[in-house]
């Protein structure tokens, strides 16, 4: 009985112990959460300050510049080439690469015996043919008194004729002295019937007289052609390349012996895609004689001149993109020769109410950023019209007197606040500016617990389901260590139809989601 009695005492201060322990695990879990959710003290945070130099952004009327690269051609040139085929006698004294001739210098004299030869046995034939058609004209004229002649005979005869058989009608007539009449008439008929044929014949021989004429005449200007052609002269002013003729040499019928370029008609020959050409058209489609300047570097030393647009190319050549177009250079363009590679400045049509800032304060998708309220970036969208050098030309109503950031970089984004540098204004040392004095030390440790900082809303979008999106909400509402305003701008976020990544993945981390 007395071990029953003591067995139950033991289990009795057991099961007492057990719950005693129970108990204060219990209160020292309360007392964790409690201070794990307590308010702990406040402890100011503080605000990064970014420094950024800012520009003023004025609207105004500009002219772009669109630069390209060409090459230098003459639009006149002549290709010096041996009009007949010999020797060459002589030359030109300055007949050699680059230099300068006048026109009308004779350049390249080729033996012309020949040609002088053919000449005079030409003229020589002309000369008899001349003769012959002289022969042929007076036997023309011969031949013309000889049918005169038969005609007045066979007049005559016709009379005689006549007579004859008037006395015969009278009864004094013989029938022979009619016949014999009759026959006289008839033979004079006859004769003037072969002095007509003496007369065409004589003609048609002054005809082939007076071809023969025709045909030596051109033979001997042909001659005298040939003749002229041993002879190369220069057409106009102008400068020689590509020479390659000697004294004495021997020369085929059309040989290169050089070029003949005119050195003040040049012009530039540069290639733009077919965006950039479209702006130096016309209401028409015409190409606007636009003004360009041409530069050439010469050891450092910058040979300038002045062209305007004249023409653009009849087509696109074969692997080719954009459009060719032509730049006339205008007159006392020194320096310049053929095949010299130049770039070119073109002033292209004015463009009004536009903004020019620094290429650098412009991102890919033309945004730019501007100095808001309390020193604070808001981000502005732009249209971009050109991108030129280090400069970069925009239409944006809503910038017309701001301050934009001159150089973007990945540290600056829209929220931020920073400290202008003005043009010309010195350097100043960082203020930084104090966060709410609510803020806990834990939530500056990890981010204020969940706050939607003001860069979270860039980056990846999602979209939450309903469950998902009350969890969220009902952690925020009951988060005692966020400040009202964070909850408010936290909340408003994850109402959203698309919320930001960062800040779903930071609370659910947070609540062990």
């Amino acid at each position: 009985m007395r071990f029953l009695t003591r067995s139950l005492v033991g289990l009795l201060l057991m099961a007492l112990t057990a719950g005693i322990l129970a108990y204060a695990g219990y209160l020292v879990n309360t007392a964790l959460e409690a201070r794990r959710n307590a308010e702990s003290r406040p402890r100011p945070v503080q605000e990064r300050v970014f420094t950024a130099n800012v520009v003023t952004a004025n609207s105004k009327t500009l002219t772009p510049v669109l630069t390209a690269f060409g090459q230098v051609q003459s639009r006149r040139s002549l290709q010096l080439r041996a009009p007949s085929a010999g020797q060459i006698l002589e030359l030109a004294e300055n007949f050699e690469e680059g230099a300068r001739v006048t026109a009308g210098q004779l350049l390249v004299q080729i033996n012309p015996t020949e040609a002088e030869r053919a000449r005079d046995v030409q003229r020589a034939a002309l000369a008899d043919a001349e003769g012959a058609l002289a022969a042929a004209t007076r036997a023309v004229a011969i031949a013309g008194d000889d049918l005169a002649v038969a005609e007045q005979q066979a007049v005559l005869r016709e009379q005689a004729l006549e007579r004859q058989r008037a006395i015969s009608q009278g009864g004094f007539g013989t029938a022979t002295a009619i016949e014999t009449a009759e026959l006289a008439a008839i033979s004079a008929r006859q004769a003037v019937l072969g002095k007509r044929s003496q007369l065409s014949q004589a003609q048609t021989q002054a005809d082939q007289g007076r071809n023969t004429v025709e045909r030596q005449t051109i033979a001997l200007a042909e001659a005298e052609r040939k003749l002229a052609n041993t002879r190369l002269v220069a057409e106009f002013d102008g400068l020689l390349s590509g020479v390659s003729a000697v004294k004495g040499g021997l020369v085929n019928n059309n040989e290169m012996l050089g070029t003949l370029l005119d050195p003040s008609s040049l012009e530039v020959s540069f290639r733009v895609s077919n965006t950039q050409f479209a702006r130096f058209l016309d209401a028409g489609g015409l190409l606007v004689p636009a003004r360009a300047e041409v530069l050439l570097e010469v050891s450092g030393t910058p040979i300038t001149a002045n062209a305007r647009l004249s023409r653009v190319g009849a087509e696109v050549g074969a692997g080719q993109t954009g459009r060719l177009v032509f730049a006339q250079i205008e007159a006392g363009a020194a320096g310049l020769r053929q095949g010299d590679f130049v770039s070119l400045k073109i002033d292209e049509p004015a463009l009004t109410d536009v903004i020019e800032l620094p290429a650098a304060a412009v991102d890919s998708e033309g945004r730019v950023l501007v100095l808001g309220a309390e020193d604070r970036l808001e981000e502005i969208a732009t249209e971009v019209l050109r991108r030129q050098g280090n400069t970069v030309i925009v239409r944006a109503s809503a910038l017309e007197g701001r301050e934009v950031v001159a150089a973007r970089s990945p540290l600056l984004g829209a929220g931020l606040k920073v400290r202008p540098l003005r043009p010309g204004a010195s350097v100043a040392p960082p203020t930084p500016a104090a966060a709410p004095a609510a803020a806990p030390e834990s939530a500056a440790r990890s981010g204020a617990a969940g706050f939607a900082r003001p860069n979270d809303a860039g980056g990846e979008m999602v979209a939450l389901t309903p469950e998902r999106r009350a969890r969220l909400i009902a952690f925020i509402e009951s988060n005692a260590a966020m400040p009202a305003e964070a909850k408010a701008r936290t909340i408003g976020q994850l109402q959203a139809d698309q919320v930001p990544l960062q800040v779903v993945e930071r609370l659910e981390q947070r609540i062990g989601g």
